[in-house]
């Protein structure tokens, strides 16, 4: 069955700078003048180089680079400006008149170059920025421009997830599904060289395809071996313990089977970093690449007397569903490990559409629905019509803010849905008790009719739980309570008091409902800290944004209102009813201008210096900027300059 549409050639990558706003803009303030410089450091391939080269375009900057071939040769990579014998103290001499230096992979420099740095950071006339990468040993006279407090220091991190998505949507032309970045993001952990070389080789070798019905790219298959990805996994690859490395490797995404390996080898793997055991005692590889590099390294009988199937995955499948299921049953989805469907989406082979019904629910109750949407529509592949799949589709869809045409008829959840959405509680609760028992999913193993077990099946009717509140999203606006222990479904009718047998697993939502209920602004936001706690930011959003009404105090409204603005963002900009009318930035165009300049971290002197201003007026300006977003200081701010709704006054 062909799934994607095989044209991805036609792909361009311009790999433009996306990201790292913050630290372009600290670089940017250390290499200005009256500032000695700053040394980026972190591991290989997170950007460091890219980075710096992007703060310094458009300057006058000198630049030289440590190689590993003339580490012995004397002030080598300062060959081009100085001459052919030079002292080191006419050397310093000579670069006082250079304003700003870039020195690159300077773990690399011969003595005699790092000294010379040392020495221009000592003195201070050059302004310099110093690249090296983590784990590498430096030259003693690199390290002390941090240790010995010559220049600041900023630790690179890897990109982390979300920066990393940006870049790929801006790298490769239409952007690429969810599931895809996910995929790219776990085996590549930020390493950006690696990132662009692992796209590149999908792209070339044909593995990306359309997704139907959208303008999203999709990979799925085997990882490329190109050169770089030799390079980063040479030391699984040439290893004397190999042979087990290889076993872990086809066993994944299973546990391997202990009898079949020598215990004292993994435990030497383990010392070194190469497995690690998590937290039910399975031995995995560390590093999610290893995997596919030794399964792509194996001969072909090899492969195919250790390869797993996907019938094989079954059990395992199931167990993750059910694991999931009893997440969302005690309303915590702050984290999600299911190695197996993501090792079938991977593979490209077909994921049951039981399976991918829950995997869509658990996403879009932590308010990823761009995930949600792609596991829903992995269900759909080979099962199009399945009703649980198209419902949190549609539901992922709705939350979104992104309904198409071809997502309208979706079935009775999804119409459940929308007459909540729009307030007409009768004809959404007409829906449920319509559907319900028509439309029961059920765990792996039930009636060949049944889907796979979910939040609907939490509680069973009549234990006090809210089948419409779980089935039509977190969206509440509009809604009274929850029902008494025992009442059946009764949303909107009336509110369950705090002293009322409540079942533990959906408690919070019981405090939400009897909050909205009593219109009660401090408990709305008390409850959504509890929701960000569980991992339910979506529902922790509304209930920020169903506070700002309900607040008395001005103040804490525009607070209330900051934080839903804030969450939704983090959920992927959704759009529901509750949060639809929110909008952050009654800022004037001066407000706004320091605004973003103070979240990028300036302080109010450098603000001041920089728009020609006095202190006490950056500061009034900040002051009456806090009080109109509800920002309690600096540390709300970067949420907030970004936001698409904020519009200066």
């Amino acid at each position: 069955m062909t799934i994607f549409e095989r044209d991805a050639k036609t792909l361009e990558l311009p790999w433009p700078f996306t990201g790292r706003e913050d630290e372009l803009e600290l670089i940017r303030r250390s290499s200005a003048a009256g500032h000695h410089g700053i040394v980026v450091t972190g591991p290989v391939g997170c950007g460091k180089t890219r980075l710096v080269t992007e703060a310094v375009r458009g300057t006058d900057c000198a630049r030289v680079a440590g190689t590993p071939e003339t580490r012995h040769l004397p002030f080598a990579a300062f060959a081009h400006l100085l001459p052919e014998t030079v002292s080191l103290h006419r050397a310093v001499q000579l670069l006082s008149a250079v304003r700003l230096l870039l020195v690159d992979d300077a773990h690399l420099l011969d003595d005699a170059s790092a000294a010379l740095v040392h020495q221009l950071a000592v003195h201070g006339r050059t302004r310099l920025l110093v690249v090296a990468t983590d784990g590498v040993r430096a030259p003693g006279a690199v390290s002390r421009l941090w240790t010995g407090e010559l220049l600041p220091r900023l630790a690179l991190e890897p990109l982390p997830h979300e920066e990393t998505a940006q870049l790929l949507a801006a790298g490769v032309g239409g952007g690429l599904e969810p599931l895809t970045v996910n995929r790219l993001h776990r085996l590549c952990r930020g390493d950006l060289r690696l990132l662009r070389e692992v796209v590149g080789a999908v792209r070339e070798g044909g593995l990306l395809g359309r997704v139907p019905g959208s303008d999203e790219w999709a990979w799925r298959g085997p990882v490329p071996v190109t050169a770089t990805v030799r390079e980063r996994t040479a030391g699984v690859l040439d290893r004397r313990e190999r042979e087990t490395l290889e076993l872990l490797a086809f066993a994944e995404p299973l546990t391997l089977d202990m009898e079949a390996v020598d215990l004292r080898v993994l435990e030497d793997l383990e010392a070194e970093g190469m497995v690690r055991v998590d937290d039910h005692g399975g031995v995995r590889l560390a590093h999610p690449l290893h995997g596919p590099v030794l399964r792509a390294a194996a001969g072909r009988l090899r492969a195919r007397r250790l390869a797993r199937t996907p019938e094989q995955c079954k059990a395992a499948l199931e167990e993750e569903a059910a694991e999931l299921s009893r997440r969302m049953e005690r309303a915590d989805v702050t984290t999600s490990c299911a190695p197996v469907g993501e090792w079938l989406v991977a593979e490209g082979e077909p994921v049951p559409a039981w399976y991918a019904a829950v995997r869509a629910r658990f996403a879009r109750l932590r308010g990823e629905l761009r995930e949600a949407a792609a596991w829903a529509r992995e269900g759909l592949r080979d099962t199009a019509g399945d009703a649980s799949c198209r419902a949190e589709l549609a539901l992922a869809v709705l939350q979104s803010g992104e309904l198409a045409d071809t997502d309208l008829d979706a079935g009775p959840r999804a119409e459940a849905w929308r007459a909540a959405a729009r307030g007409d509680l009768d004809t959404a609760l007409e829906a449920v008790s319509r559907t319900y028992d028509a439309v029961r999913l059920g765990a792996p193993g039930r009636s060949a009719d049944a889907g796979p077990l979910g939040w609907e099946e939490a509680a069973a009717p009549g234990e006090g739980t809210d089948v419409l509140t779980r089935d039509v999203g977190p969206d509440r606006d509009r809604h009274a309570g929850m029902p008494a222990p025992g009442d059946g479904p009764r949303w909107g009718r009336r509110a369950v008091s705090m002293d009322e047998r409540v079942p533990a697993r959906v408690d919070v939502f019981a405090l939400h409902a009897d909050a909205l209920a009593r219109a009660d602004g401090p408990a709305l936001d008390r409850v959504a800290e509890r929701l960000e706690e569980r991992g339910f930011l979506l529902f922790a959003a509304e209930a920020c944004a169903q506070a700002v009404h309900v607040h008395s105090d001005p103040r804490a409204a525009r607070t209330s209102r900051t934080r839903a603005v804030a969450l939704a963002r983090r959920c992927q900009g959704a759009r529901t009813p509750a949060l639809s009318g929110l909008v952050l930035g009654e800022l004037t165009a001066r407000q706004r201008q320091i605004v973003t300049l103070a979240a990028a971290g300036l302080s109010n002197r450098q603000i001041a210096e920089k728009l020609t201003l006095s202190i006490r007026t950056v500061g009034n300006h900040l002051y009456s900027a806090y009080a109109r977003l509800g920002a309690g200081g600096r540390g709300a701010l970067p949420w907030l300059v970004e936001l698409p709704d904020a519009q200066p006054a």
